[in-house]
Formats: C-alpha cells, sequence, structure tokens
C-alpha cells in the first residue's frame, strides 16, 4: 500500500520532452509493424473493399503475446461450436471477424455483412494470462480529508493516462477489470470520491458524547454529534467537492491531463470537471453519465433561494435529519435492499457480482457512512448543470465519447441521445444487452471501445474509431454483433454505432492535418 502526502510528486509524472519522443517511437514502431507483415492470415476489411495482407509470425500488431494466446484459445472454443471452417479476419484495434469460407464472397456493395467481430477477452490468470498489478494507495489531499484511489500500469512512462470516476455507492474496486486490463497499455487511476468507498473519514466529523450505543446495539454512528469538529465545519459531501477533488488529484498525483471516464454519477462529475478544467482534460467518456445531481439549490448560481434552506449537507446533522437518516439507512444499507439494486441495474442476471456486493456492504457498515450518505443527499446543485457543462466541453473542444447500455433502468438511452444531438461530433455507442454500469456487466466491449477511441485520439484520427473501417460508416448508424469468450463460454452483445456528418469532416480534417504534418516534418 502507498501513502502519499498532496505535496508529493506524482510517481508517474512524465516530461513533456520524454512523452514527445516515446510518441516518436510508438508511431515509428507502427509504421515498421504496418511496413513488413509476414504471414498466413488473411486480413478483410469488411467495408465497401477487401485487403489482403501479411502479418509477422509473432501475432496481430498491438496485441502482445498474452492477449494473442487469449484470441487463439476464444477460436478454439468457437470453433467447437461450428460445423463450416472459421477464419480469423482482422481489422481494426485487436478485433476478429469471425465467419464461414464464404465471408469473403457475401460482403456487399453496402459494406454489410453477417459476421461476427471476435474482440479479445480479459486477461485469465488460470490460464497465465496476466492483467496488471493493481495498487491501492492514499492521497492526503487535505488535513483529516484523505483519498484512496487504485492505479495501474504507471510503469509504462508515457503511455496516455487515464482517470476512472466511479458512480454512487460505489468505489475504485468497480473499475479493477479496466485497471487490470487497459493497465498493460495505459496509465490508469481509480479514485474513491469523499464520503464513499474508502475515502469515507478515518474520525468522526461529529462526535456524539452521551450516547454509547446506536441502532439495535451496533457501534455509535459517526456524524450524529451536535458539535463538529474544526477540520469539518466546512464539509459537505457536494458535487463541487468533488469536482475539486478531481482537479487537485489530477494536478498533484498524475501531473498532467488525462481521459477521464466516468459511470452513472461520475459521469456527471467527469463533465463537470472537465468544462472547469479544460487544460487538465484530454477526453471525456460518459458510461451512462446521470444528467442531475443535488436537489438544493446553489449558493453561488441562487443565494437569495439557498437562503431559504437552513440546512444543506453541513455537519452536525440536525436533529430531525438524523432521525430520518436513521430510519432510511436501516432499510438501505439492508443487504437484501441492496442485492435488489444490483439485480436492477444489471441487465445479464449471470453477471457475478459476489465482490461488487461485498464491497458495497463493507462501505455500509463504516460509521461514517450514515451521516455521508445524509449529507450527499442534502447537498446543493453543482455551479454547472450537466447541459452547461456539456457546452463547457463543446467550447473548449472537449473530445467526448458516449457508451450507454441499453437496458440500464435509470439512465435510459434517450439520455444518451439527448447529448449525441448536442454534441454531435461525439461518437456514441449504445450496448446490449448492458444495464447502468456496462464497464462491470460487459468489461471485455466497453476496454476495447475505449481502448479504440484513445488510440484514434493519440493517433489524430488517422487510426479509425472502433467498427469503423471508412468514412461512409461513419455517418449512419450501424450495428455490429462482439463475440467474445468469458469462462470458456462464449458471449455476444450488439454494440450500435451512431455517426453524424459533423463527425466525418472531423474524421476528414483530422486525417488531412496528421498527413500534413508528416510532410512538413520531411521538409
Amino acid at each position: 500500500m502507498e501513502i502519499l502526502s498532496h505535496n508529493f510528486a506524482s510517481c508517474c509524472r512524465v516530461a513533456d520532452t520524454r512523452r514527445n519522443s516515446n510518441n516518436k517511437h510508438l508511431n515509428s514502431r507502427q509504421a515498421e509493424l504496418s511496413g513488413g507483415r509476414r504471414s498466413k492470415v488473411l486480413l478483410v476489411r469488411i467495408h465497401k473493399r477487401v485487403q489482403c495482407a501479411n502479418l509477422s509470425a509473432g501475432g496481430h500488431p498491438g496485441l502482445n503475446h498474452s492477449r494473442t494466446n487469449s484470441v487463439v484459445r476464444s477460436s478454439k472454443a468457437l470453433q467447437s461450436s461450428r460445423n463450416a471452417d472459421l477464419k480469423v479476419l482482422s481489422g481494426s484495434y485487436n478485433e476478429y471477424v469471425i465467419g464461414g469460407e464464404e465471408d469473403v464472397s457475401s460482403i456487399s456493395e453496402e459494406g454489410e455483412s453477417e459476421a461476427k467481430f471476435l474482440i479479445a477477452a480479459l486477461p485469465d490468470e488460470s490460464n497465465s494470462e496476466w492483467g496488471a498489478p493493481i495498487s491501492s494507495c492514499f492521497w492526503e489531499w487535505k488535513p483529516k480529508l484523505t483519498v484512496h484511489y487504485e492505479k495501474a500500469g504507471c510503469e509504462k512512462v508515457g503511455s496516455p493516462p487515464v482517470l476512472f470516476l466511479p458512480g454512487f455507492g460505489v468505489g475504485s474496486f468497480h473499475y479493477e477489470k479496466q485497471l487490470k486490463d487497459l493497465g498493460r497499455d495505459f496509465r490508469v487511476w481509480a479514485l474513491d470520491f469523499l464520503g464513499q468507498g474508502r475515502s469515507l473519514p478515518f474520525e468522526d466529523p461529529a462526535p456524539q458524547y452521551h450516547r454509547e450505543n446506536d441502532l439495535e446495539g451496533k457501534e455509535t454512528l459517526w456524524g450524529f454529534g451536535e458539535k463538529t469538529e474544526p477540520w469539518a465545519r466546512e464539509l459537505v459531501y457536494s458535487i463541487d467537492l468533488w469536482r475539486d477533488q478531481v482537479q487537485y488529484f489530477v494536478e498533484e498525483v498524475i501531473g498532467e491531463p488525462v481521459y477521464v471516464v466516468g459511470n452513472s454519477l461520475g459521469g456527471f462529475v467527469a463533465l463537470y470537471f472537465a468544462a472547469s478544467n479544460p487544460h487538465l482534460v484530454k477526453g471525456v467518456t460518459l458510461l451512462n453519465a446521470t444528467p442531475f445531481w443535488g436537489f438544493l439549490p446553489n449558493p453561488v448560481r441562487s443565494p437569495r433561494l439557498a437562503r431559504i434552506f437552513p440546512w444543506a449537507g453541513t455537519f452536525p446533522l440536525p436533529s430531525r435529519v438524523r432521525q430520518l437518516t436513521e430510519l432510511v439507512w436501516q432499510k438501505i444499507s439492508d443487504p437484501k435492499s441492496i442485492a435488489e439494486v444490483l439485480k436492477q441495474v444489471y441487465a445479464d442476471h449471470s453477471t457475478d457480482v459476489d465482490k461488487v456486493f461485498s464491497r458495497i456492504l463493507e462501505t455500509a457498515e463504516h460509521p461514517a457512512a450514515a451521516a455521508s450518505f445524509a449529507s450527499i443527499m442534502f447537498a446543493p446543485q453543482g455551479q454547472l448543470s450537466f447541459n452547461e457543462a456539456l457546452s463547457g466541453c463543446r467550447k473548449n473542444n472537449i473530445p467526448v465519447c458516449l457508451m450507454y447500455g441499453k437496458e440500464d433502468p435509470w439512465v435510459k438511452p434517450i439520455w444518451g441521445l439527448q447529448v449525441k444531438r448536442q454534441l454531435p461530433e461525439a461518437p456514441y455507442y449504445e450496448i446490449s444487452p448492458a444495464g447502468h454500469c456496462p464497464h462491470d456487466e460487459v468489461p471485455e466491449v466497453v476496454n476495447y471501445l475505449l481502448r479504440g477511441w484513445i488510440k484514434s485520439l493519440e493517433s489524430q484520427g488517422s487510426v479509425a474509431l472502433p467498427l469503423l473501417d471508412d468514412l461512409e460508416t461513419i455517418q449512419r448508424t450501424t450495428a455490429k454483433d462482439l463475440e467474445f469468450v468469458r469462462e470458456g463460454a462464449k458471449r455476444s452483445v450488439k454494440v450500435r454505432f451512431i455517426g453524424s456528418t459533423s463527425l466525418l469532416w472531423n474524421r476528414i480534417s483530422s486525417f488531412i492535418g496528421s498527413h500534413v504534418g508528416k510532410l512538413k516534418l520531411k521538409s
């Protein structure tokens, strides 16, 4: 375990000169791989044209040996389930199209095919495929306010930095499938918001001095006293606090602009942080982002209206709020209630959520959890609304990618489509079946799309977006079936992409710009 003070320099801070030299090395390496490929594997581009090329005996470029082995095993598993002989047909971003002998000739003039993409599985430790090791760390932001976070891949100097922000009620543990997988290619962090996960306080913000036991003989609940400790006098677990927490974390721990990814509440915070600090953001990915947070007016935006409400999430909790919180907390922290919520938000009930359940229950048993929940629920809205944060990102030309689980019962796809209408240049991927937490339910798909989107941005558009191999598809709606192998069984997920003309022109301009830059360097 690692403990960082806010005065410490980041172990992953990288100088601009080292990043630039590393990028040049990566570009030259990509050119080398694309220039001299030797193999017997047939490559097929699915849209309007068929290309044949050769691969080196070491495997597909961009795949390490463990991923190559994973694809080989995945292909064997699929062969056993079909009568026809299968070929591995490759496209971009390590995906593989699975089909029979007739696939090459059956591609229509419109570029449509019934073939399916086989994407890489998650690292399988039972088959000696080791994911990136995850480190658990603590960072002291302010006195008594300690932030827990997890990290992976920080030894990959010069690789893109990615920060994951969790939804309400969970924490960094909800992204361990991303850290293990994407940590093999990127430097990856995931943090717990203050007041949640393992970022709950280590001391009681408002101690009770005359009550030894709480509900049903349990330990005394923290934050239910009459007097607030000095360090917690201005503490309120609001979205403004989390925005500031992310800002200082990026500045002091990561030390450079990041790609920020957020699910649910984390999506709103990611967007809010990006609009407020565009100089610290390389891109934003929204995973079923909630489009609203908070009920009470913000004191900065509406000072007169805010004065109507005498309490807005600060400590100590008023006596009536304490009584209400005790009753509500008894219900929502019950294991049966937690299990029911997980059943609602996961579309595929065969998904293993045991670890998520145990970690949520562990957090709910913390003595500060009930009062923190009350503070969160009564905290004011942010200084920017969700739509204002979207406008801020668009104004500052911050790239945004949208990934939404179609079967989400809370943030339904209509909310993602509204974001798409406001940001028409943003790629939109709708995943089905998947619920409110697609990164945990279908991590293979989310990791594949996220890895590809980041690589496209890092290449300045010279690398195509995931599932898009030509400029025609990027203008319209298209759907692909993605297949992957999990625990020895084949699974299939449909991903619908919604494009736009503006996205097409962005792609063309990026392509031209990158080639003009190369010509200038040569001259």
